[in-house]
């Protein structure tokens, strides 16, 4: 009698497989509706208890860069049957009074970036009192395990750096322009002097306040205007990457622009030919994986990385690459 349940099970699963196989065209289609369906309803695929965590990042306003680690975060704050938080500020001190504010509503964990670690090491200590695990993502990987957090998820900003000088050498450049839109952020500085470090040519730093794009373009078009020699421009956001290509436009310049970060406009541009290459950090698997991990942790005591930063980048992008890219990049995942 057994046997014969067995064999009747594999029947009905072969048959469901064929059945399955019959209507692939619309079968994955309604897989991929189904599945929408249920995010959108908020349903968990755990049941553990509801607990809230807070993400607390060093993001100015209107930065997409954020809305895609935000897309991560919140899909696995979904399967993970997570109260999922986000607030932000570029300035450090108050970043650190969102972090004593999340403390206060006495959250279950904290995800936060240490772009200014100076200003954030006395907010991660409190939120180690009172008990609340902290998991750093994007910025912050040479203090994150000093904090205590118990691991970095991102990429570490020199080796970033360091291959953007390498793939600038394979294009023969000689003269190159390090865009920095946000003074104080040490993950900036750490990729422009990645690049430099690997970089054959020379390489100029140029400071400008990111939250002023007619300044950021203006900043751009003078330096290539003085200076007819600069072959590239590389910026270190994605959304300067088209205000780069506007200003060298208008100073008639023939360098290539270059940029970190990958969006659906980048995608667009490294199709064109606007840009040559993008170095992709995946934004979307470090807010995904932060809250997983998190998640892990209150379930079951798990960590990764075993004392180093778990890697998300960095990856070139090119040309070649950018066209598979476009479709995640269009739905805010890449």
């Amino acid at each position: 009698m057994a046997r014969f349940r067995t064999w009747v099970s594999i029947a009905v699963a072969g048959a469901l497989g064929l059945a399955l196989t019959g209507c692939s065209s619309t079968g994955g289609k309604r897989a991929e509706d189904a599945r929408k369906a249920q995010q959108a309803q908020g349903k968990a695929a755990v049941n553990t208890p509801k607990w809230t965590f807070s993400m607390i990042t060093h993001s100015g306003d209107g930065d997409t860069f954020w809305d895609i680690v935000q897309n991560g975060a919140k899909q696995a704050a979904v399967k993970d049957n997570i109260n999922f938080l986000y607030s932000h500020s570029d300035e450090g001190n108050q970043q650190a009074q969102l972090v004593d504010a999340a403390i206060d509503k006495k959250v279950d964990g904290i995800i936060v970036t240490l772009a200014k670690p100076d200003a954030m090491k006395a907010a991660v200590a409190r939120a180690q009192k009172a008990g609340i695990p902290v998991i750093t993502v994007n910025s912050g990987s040479a203090d994150s395990k000093k904090f205590g957090a118990l691991t970095h998820i991102g990429q570490d900003e020199t080796i970033a750096g360091e291959a953007v000088g390498d793939e600038l050498n394979k294009r023969g450049r000689k003269k190159a322009l390090c865009v920095l839109h946000e003074q104080g952020n040490v993950g900036h500085e750490q990729r422009c002097a990645g690049a430099e470090s690997t970089f054959d040519g020379k390489m100029t730093n140029l400071y400008v306040d990111g939250t002023n794009m007619p300044d950021v373009q203006s900043s751009i078009e003078a330096k290539l205007q003085a200076d007819k020699s600069i072959d590239s421009v590389v910026t270190l956001g994605a959304p300067f990457a088209a205000t780069a290509v506007k200003a060298k436009q208008d100073a008639g310049s023939k360098a290539e622009v270059d940029t970190f970060d990958l969006n659906e406009k980048v995608a667009q541009g490294l199709q064109d030919g606007s840009l040559g290459f993008a170095v992709d950090q995946q934004p979307y698997l470090q807010g995904y994986e932060a809250v997983d991990l998190l998640w892990l942790y209150k379930y079951n005591a798990d960590t990764l990385g075993g004392g180093k930063p778990v890697l998300t980048g960095p990856q070139i992008v090119t040309k070649e690459q950018a066209a598979k890219l476009a479709e995640y990049a269009k739905r805010g995942t890449r």
